[in-house]
């Protein structure tokens, strides 16, 4: 019998132990270690095998961006023609046409806002859906139900679950992986947004400070590693008789998976984060050394997301930086209830550039065709005023847009009405939106499960529908 300190004393020691003995051991295969993944082969021939996720949190204005309504300059200044629903904050105002000129782009002549000059000249690479609807009209709600199908705490992020069902494809870094710079912090929700929820440990999304020296806590190897190696003796004696008394369980292999690739990253990361051996010619593209800091930061997320895909990292989050202008703050920095053409304006020039040179690296070097980008948020904004010159939220409409990765572009699917309020055309939903990213990473998004409370849970629950018109 042990005693209750002696068996936290074991366990503790002990699964650090059998991780960093296993990795010191010089002879030991790749395949015998785990292999992360749920499913033994993919559901049919995947188009994508890494997703990068443009995080606008905070709610864009799709009337300001990616779909253009004449209507709304008719009307401005007049009261909406139609029944407006009740909306965040219910200081509503008359119609406000959008203060932003849009212009046909790319041979497919896809109009796109004056906001977006850079995403303009991949406008061939984008399928834009202008049907998008969400039931949830407050941040929190919309960002869990966006990054999880769920509007409560406690489920997996659709990062989790692509590694979950995937796996990574490089043992030294986590599937998952969070990018943030310039004191991004994460959206209304908090890190729970990139939870594993209940699936396994090592499916959880691992947030890297692009911009730091040291882009993990604790990244820093704390001891000599001979003393790491004696300890890794020690601590063998315990683990013996440890595993031969709990015998083989889930939830302790995916501690020690997380502590390898923890172990692994100590010499990984460092390495992936240090991009001075990039060329000049491409921290220009992307913006790297630019002179708006906001822009400058959003840029090494983008850089650093090219990397980690060359990497082999699964799923990949960009996080969204605060201007500090009208009434976006640091959770939602696109929420301009106010001021809002100064502050879409500024939130623009952040992410326009890095992005747009994100897919054109991405393309140049042949990455784009297995890489799908998807950029969204949480819903869209109104047609009238909030006050006088801010838009509230609107769930009932909005656009998103992917490319790459099997996306067919210069694609425009779905149509909102006339003036922007209601999907009319092909309704889409968030469920739709990660059914159709999971089809492409060849997964059937309703045979992938994990079994939670008596029930075999899902990511699109018990909806979800493939948008195979956007697919090539």
């Amino acid at each position: 019998m042990l005693s209750r300190r002696e068996m936290l004393q074991r366990c503790s020691v002990g699964f650090g132990g059998v991780a960093l003995a296993g990795l010191m051991h010089e002879q030991m295969r790749a395949d015998e270690l785990p292999a992360g993944a749920a499913l033994a082969t993919t559901h049919h021939q995947p188009r994508a095998k890494r997703v990068i996720l443009c995080y606008m949190s905070g709610g864009v204005s799709h009337l300001d961006s990616f779909d253009p309504k004449p209507e709304l300059e008719k009307w401005h200044g007049r009261p909406m023609p139609m029944r407006v629903e009740r909306t965040q904050f219910n200081d509503n105002g008359n119609v406000m046409a959008s203060p932003f000129k849009f212009t046909p782009a790319g041979e497919c002549q896809m109009p796109i806002s004056s906001l977006f000059p850079n995403i303009a000249k991949v406008a061939d690479e984008l399928a834009v859906i202008r049907s998008m609807t969400t039931p949830f009209n407050e941040h929190a709600q919309g960002n869990l139900f966006t990054h999880t199908g769920f509007p409560i705490m406690g489920h997996p992020s659709a990062g989790a679950w692509c590694a979950y069902g995937l796996g990574s494809l490089n043992r030294d870094l986590p599937a998952y992986v969070v990018l943030q710079s310039g004191g991004a912090v994460p959206p209304h929700g908090g890190v729970t947004l990139f939870t594993n929820g209940f699936l396994p440990g090592h499916t959880q999304g691992s947030i890297l400070q692009a911009d730091r020296a040291e882009a993990l806590h604790n990244l820093k190897p704390a001891r000599d590693p001979q003393v790491q190696l004696r300890q890794i003796e020690l601590a063998r004696s315990f683990d013996s008789r440890l595993s031969q008394s709990l015998g083989s369980d889930g939830y302790i292999d995916a501690a020690i998976a997380n502590l390898e690739t923890a172990f692994r990253m100590q010499t990984a990361v460092p390495e992936l984060c240090e991009i001075s051996g990039e060329s000049q010619a491409t921290r220009d593209l992307y913006g790297v050394d630019h002179a708006n800091p906001t822009l400058a930061a959003y840029a090494r997320q983008c850089l650093l997301a090219r990397r980690l895909v060359e990497q082999g990292v699964r799923f990949i989050e960009l996080s969204c930086l605060s201007v500090g202008i009208g009434a976006g703050n640091a959770p939602n920095p696109w929420d301009q209830h106010g001021e809002l053409e100064r502050g879409h304006r500024a939130m623009a020039e952040q992410v326009d550039q890095p992005i747009a040179a994100l897919i054109m690296d991405l393309k140049q070097r042949g990455l784009l065709d297995d890489t799908l980008v998807v950029w969204t948020g949480e819903f869209g904004r109104t047609p009238f005023s909030q006050g006088s010159n801010g838009r509230d939220h609107n769930p009932f409409g909005f656009s998103v847009w992917m490319a790459g990765g099997g996306i067919r572009g210069g694609t425009i699917y779905g149509a909102t009405d006339e003036f922007g309020y209601y999907a009319v055309d092909g309704i889409t939903t968030i469920y739709d939106l990660w059914a159709t990213v999971l089809h492409l990473m060849g997964i059937d998004h309703e045979r992938l499960t994990y079994r939670y409370s008596g029930r075999d849970v899902r990511l699109t629950d018990v909806h979800g529908r493939v948008l195979f018109e956007i697919l090539g």
